[in-house]
């Protein structure tokens, strides 16, 4: 077991915050065996699959020893080829049991010009074992694609959960994550997009959901780079008992990227006394000509909003559970089907009871 300090932010803030960087205590650092559990669902049998991933190091990324494990020791690799030019999709599912406890993932996505894909990434876990996962996703959106990632992690609360990821976004293409980060009693993650194409887009929508203990960091940063590019960082959260969320966000308008915009909005809603988010947007700028607005926002849920769901007949609990799905329904509609949405929705009713 060990105590690790990582997922440092690129620009530091007071001290006082205490998010420039965490401790995270107590991590094992598992032996990396074979992961046999995991299903890949294709609709098209133009795009292609291997296993020549890159091992080029990322620009920032959760840490060191986390990028190396990665690189050397990966127990699932995979390169996609994004080839279509309809709107199709790729699943991996990743289900974890006593035989298949410990996941390291190395995952590049690259495109051909013009092509729409959504990827779909689950990480799950069968039990109450304690399990452990490592991961790293990078994707390169060519010329005037478009490409959404979905990444739902319901790992349960007593795993550790590590993902780091790296985007380049080329000229009118559009880039869109929308994550499910309820997993994990420690789950940490770093996102980096460089937008570098003129017009192009890079859009991440998270909800997190925290309880017990767990601890939930997340640091995105986004550099503008291209003219009329343009970023969205939405993430709204829910914490209950002890849990604690810090969400670190960067937008960096470099020179040469007039005309750009950049938004950065996250909320937390805080379900007991204990709870803790911090929150600091930032925004950078080197250029002129350029949109940005940032927001946050963490408090208790209103007692009147309690009392109205209440009066029609529901209990406390109950109704926390209805504020939180109407907190996380913008973004649980933009998951591509009716499954994915309802399987988020049982896990917020599992994890409130």
């Amino acid at each position: 077991m060990e105590d690790i300090v990582i997922n440092e932010t690129s620009i530091r803030t007071s001290r006082n915050f205490q998010i420039n960087d965490i401790k995270v205590k107590g991590v094992k650092f598992p032996k990396i065996k074979e992961f046999n559990n995991v299903s890949i669902k294709c609709d098209s049998q133009k795009d292609e699959i291997s296993k020549n991933v890159s091992k080029e190091k990322l620009t920032y990324g959760i840490g060191d020893r986390f990028q190396e494990e990665v690189f050397s020791e990966a127990n699932f690799e995979a390169k996609i080829n994004v080839n279509t030019k309809t709107n199709k999709s790729i699943e991996l599912d990743f289900v974890f049991d006593k035989e298949n406890d410990a996941l390291v993932d190395n995952i590049d996505i690259e495109s051909d010009e013009g092509c729409r894909e959504t990827i779909n990434i689950i990480y799950k876990s069968s039990d109450d074992g304690i399990y452990y996962h490592n991961g790293l996703i990078r994707l390169y959106a060519k010329k005037n694609t478009n490409i959404k990632v979905n990444i739902i992690n319901l790992l349960n609360e007593f795993s550790n959960n590590f993902v780091s990821i790296e985007n380049k976004i080329d000229e009118g293409a559009i880039v869109e994550y929308n994550v499910v980060d309820f997993g994990g009693k420690n789950s940490i993650s770093n996102y980096y997009s460089n937008v570098v194409g003129d017009e192009a887009i890079s859009n991440i929508n998270t909800i997190f959901l925290g309880v017990k203990d767990q601890l939930i960091d997340a640091n995105y940063v986004t550099d503008l780079r291209g003219k009329k590019s343009e970023t969205n960082m939405i993430v709204q959260g829910a914490l209950n008992d002890d849990a604690k969320n810090h969400f670190k966000g960067i937008i960096d308008f470099k020179r040469g990227c007039k005309k750009a915009k950049g938004n950065e909005q996250e909320s937390c809603a805080l379900l007991s006394d204990n709870s803790k988010s911090i929150a600091m947007p930032v925004l950078l700028c080197s250029e002129e000509d350029v949109e940005g607005s940032h927001g946050n926002s963490a408090g208790k849920v209103g007692n009147k909003e309690l009392f109205y769901i209440m009066s029609r007949g529901f209990d406390k609990k109950e109704a926390l559970k209805l504020l939180v799905k109407a907190k996380f329904n913008s973004i649980i509609e933009k998951f591509p089907s009716d499954e994915y949405k309802n399987k988020v929705l049982y896990e917020i009713d599992q994890r409130l009871n």
